[in-house]
C-alpha cells in the first residue's frame, strides 16, 4: 500500500508539474501577445512559413465557432468546466489503478490545454481592455449593438465571466504544391492556434496511438486468466 501511495504521489507531482508548466507558458505567451501586438499584426518566427499572428476567437479550438446567442458561449464554457473535472477524475482513477506514467502525461496534456483556454474565457474580459469594434468581437445575431463610429452600429459579442475570447497566435503559412490534386495552392493548415490547442491535440493523438499499449486487449486478459486457471 505504501509503495502504491508513493507511486501515485510521484505521478501526481510529475504530471502536475507538466500541467502547471504548460499553463504558465500558455498564459505568458497570450499575455505577451495581448500587450505587445496589435490585432492582426504578425511577426515571422521561422522564416515565412511559421509566424506569430494575433487574433482572438469566440469558439472552440483552432478558431471554430459555436453560435451567436449568449447561452451558446456559456454552454461551451460550462462544457469545458465539466470536461476538466471529468478528465481530472479519470486521471485520478487511472493513477490509482497503476497505469503507465506516459498515459497519465497524455491525459495531463489534454487537461492543461482545456484549462488554458478556459482561463481566457473566464478572466480576459476583466483583465484587458475590451474594444467591441475589433473584428474578432463582431458577432452577428448576438443582439448586442455597439457604436463603432464611421462603421456604424455593429452587433458584437457578449462579455463577462465565461464569455471572453480565446487568444490565438501560431500560424503555419505553408502552401501545398500546385501539382497536388484538390489541395494544390491551398494552405496546409489555415487555422491560427495556441499552445493550449496544441497540448490538447498532442495529448489526444498520443493516447489514441498508444491505447493498445496502455489498455491490454480483452483477449490478452482472457488468455492470462486461463493460464492462471490451468496452473492452479
Amino acid at each position: 500500500m505504501l509503495r502504491t501511495d508513493n507511486h501515485f504521489r510521484n505521478n501526481l507531482i510529475i504530471v502536475g508539474a507538466i500541467v502547471a508548466l504548460i499553463l504558465l507558458i500558455d498564459q505568458a505567451i497570450k499575455v505577451y501577445i495581448k500587450t505587445h501586438f496589435m490585432p492582426g499584426e504578425s511577426m515571422p518566427v521561422f522564416g515565412n512559413w511559421f509566424v506569430l499572428e494575433y487574433i482572438e476567437n469566440q469558439g472552440m479550438a483552432f478558431g471554430t465557432t459555436f453560435g451567436s446567442a449568449i447561452w451558446h458561449k456559456l454552454a461551451l464554457s460550462i462544457f469545458r468546466i465539466v470536461a476538466i473535472f471529468g478528465i481530472g477524475y479519470y486521471w485520478i482513477n487511472q493513477a490509482r489503478n497503476g497505469v503507465r506514467r506516459s498515459l497519465l502525461i497524455g491525459i495531463g496534456l489534454i487537461l492543461a490545454g482545456a484549462t488554458g483556454n478556459l482561463i481566457d474565457s473566464m478572466l480576459y474580459d476583466f483583465v484587458f481592455p475590451y474594444d467591441p469594434c475589433m473584428p474578432f468581437n463582431h458577432l452577428e445575431g448576438s443582439g448586442v449593438v455597439s457604436d463603432c463610429g464611421i462603421f456604424g452600429d455593429i452587433e458584437t459579442r457578449h462579455t463577462g465571466f465565461l464569455l471572453g475570447n480565446v487568444v490565438d497566435m501560431f500560424k503555419f503559412q505553408a502552401i501545398w504544391p500546385d501539382w497536388m490534386p484538390l489541395l494544390g495552392g491551398k494552405e496546409v493548415f489555415p487555422a491560427i492556434w495556441n499552445l493550449a490547442d496544441a497540448s490538447i491535440t498532442v495529448g489526444v493523438v498520443y493516447v489514441i496511438l498508444r491505447q493498445k499499449t496502455f489498455l491490454p486487449s480483452k483477449k490478452k486478459n482472457a488468455d492470462q486468466e486461463e493460464s492462471v486457471t490451468e496452473e492452479a
